[in-house]
């Protein structure tokens, strides 16, 4: 094929695409007219993409670049791909080992990284910012299958945390929070019960998760709206022992999870803990013991016996003052509602007297005793764990509680607005699958998620139409100095 350049009768120059074949020229393409040099040169390098359109070569010569097409008539702007960013997350769940799971099921969880939606409403998501094509009807075949693949995803994570972590079980942190939905009908697994989101009048999910000294999580579980969270806290940890055949293990978890029966079966079980205490339910001998023998210097912690294990208390200036603020803004409530009965609402140091309400001042008392003071039960003995590393173990809880934010805020796991049980599921292992990923980003980097999509956004794949030729020619963007330092953590060279 040439690109041949005649003479018309009105003195143009056109362009023409021909082809020689038994001593004949076939005109395989009329590109234009051109009455100037610039028409001319536009006109020449369409008619050199339309040759590489057409004859699916590779040119031996560098290719033209992409950026003289928008000079040219024919050739359109249709927008842009977020491709890097599709790209670095892919080769994240490689390293994960989740790169043999349903291409489907990682590309739900990359959108729902990168801009959370609706199931459908990713699938059109996948293809305006990836370009990757899945129709509805390959969702609703695939995804059935994709809820029986929780046990894989799990052991590929702990595989990956042992490797990348150095996880050996020692300890986990492990706390619950509950989803609502977007109705008020409940059924088996969505029912009304205590919400963490202030929202006690639609049907709720309870999800239990775990996580590593990191941060990063590494299993969890699905309970239905009313179970109350200190029930969850021993068939989780049991199922986690088992599967992954543990010897050795310490939970960390707040004070919701303590009682009487849940600490025989951890002991029972073998199994270390360290707990919040709620100071509050202490007896009146063991607070009377508590009072004598703390020490109000602040670092300076005491360990107690108790039927619930060790309890350890430790007081603090800064949290003094603040508790004292806190009770001092509660007894002028208390104060508020006994001046206005007409008004009274249950408070806290309040008491009813005979139809009267007036200041629980036993309760006012004991809160003074306690005002500064932090608690923590524990099995362990302190030839293994000093109270010092009780504290510091208990404190790093926080680290559940930013997963939890980052799964609320940033992958928007609620509101649920399915309402069959397997879907449930499904939404809720992509959600997981999504906070593994962010997390992993989040503790390699140093860089919150947020920022690295902001980063990740600002690499567009410009895309235009030659409308000749008919193809797609990309125009890569260039990566910015800051991506590129956080592209270098999350991959570094060997």
């Amino acid at each position: 094929m040439k690109i041949r350049v005649v003479q018309t009768a009105s003195k143009a120059s056109a362009v023409q695409i021909v082809r020689y074949q038994n001593n004949k020229r076939i005109i395989l393409h009329h590109v234009g007219s051109a009455h100037n040099e610039a028409e001319l040169s536009e006109l020449m390098l369409s008619a050199k993409e339309w040759i590489k359109s057409y004859s699916n070569q590779l040119s031996v010569f560098p290719d033209e670049s992409p950026n003289k097409l928008l000079l040219l008539n024919h050739s359109t702007f249709i927008g842009v791909q977020y491709r890097y960013f599709y790209e670095q997350i892919n080769s994240i769940l490689d390293k994960m080992g989740l790169g043999v799971l349903p291409p489907l099921l990682n590309d739900l969880a990359t959108i729902r990284i990168f801009e959370p939606a609706s199931k459908l409403r990713s699938l059109e998501l996948m293809e305006q910012f990836f370009g990757i094509n899945h129709s509805r009807k390959s969702y609703y075949k695939i995804a059935p299958q994709c809820i029986e693949l929780k046990e894989t995803v799990l052991q590929k994570i702990v595989a990956f945390a042992k490797e990348h972590y150095s996880f050996n079980f020692d300890i986990v942190f492990y706390d619950v929070t509950t989803l609502y939905f977007e109705t008020f009908e409940e059924d088996e697994l969505r029912k009304n019960g205590f919400s963490k989101g202030n929202k006690s009048q639609q049907p709720q999910i309870l999800v239990a998760l775990m996580v590593t000294k990191e941060g990063f999580p590494i299993s969890y579980e699905i309970f239905s709206g009313n179970t109350f969270e200190g029930h969850t806290i021993i068939p989780v940890i049991n199922e986690f022992i088992k599967t992954n055949k543990v010897k050795e293990f310490t939970v960390v978890a707040d004070a919701a999870m303590i009682s009487s029966q849940n600490i025989a079966q951890l002991t029972q079980n073998n199994i270390s803990y360290i707990v919040g205490a709620r100071l509050g339910n202490l007896s009146a001998d063991l607070l009377a013991t508590l009072e004598k023998q703390i020490d109000r210097q602040d670092g300076k912690s005491i360990r107690l016996k108790t039927d619930l294990g060790y309890l350890i208390c430790s007081y603090s200036s800064v949290r003094y003052r603040k508790d004292l603020y806190e009770m001092n803004k509660q007894i002028e409530k208390a104060k508020q509602v006994i001046e206005a009965p007409s008004k009274s609402r249950k408070v806290k140091f309040t008491k009813a007297n005979k139809q009267q309400i007036e200041l629980n001042e036993e309760l006012i008392e004991k809160t003074k005793k306690l005002l500064g003071i932090k608690g923590y039960y524990t099995n362990l003995e302190e030839r293994t764990a000093s109270n010092q590393t009780i504290i510091e173990r208990y404190h790093e809880l926080y680290r559940i509680e930013q997963a939890f934010r980052i799964s609320k805020s940033d992958l928007q796991t609620r509101p649920v607005f399915h309402f069959k049980e397997q879907p449930i599921k499904l939404h809720i292992l992509i959600c997981f699958m999504a906070l593994v990923i962010s997390k992993y980003i989040e503790i390699k980097t140093a860089v919150s998620i947020r920022r690295f999509i902001d980063e990740a956004k600002k690499i567009m794949d410009g895309q235009i139409l030659n409308q000749m030729t008919g193809k797609i020619v990309t125009i890569k963007a260039q990566h910015s100095e800051k991506m590129q330092g956080i592209i270098s953590k999350l991959f570094p060279p060997h």
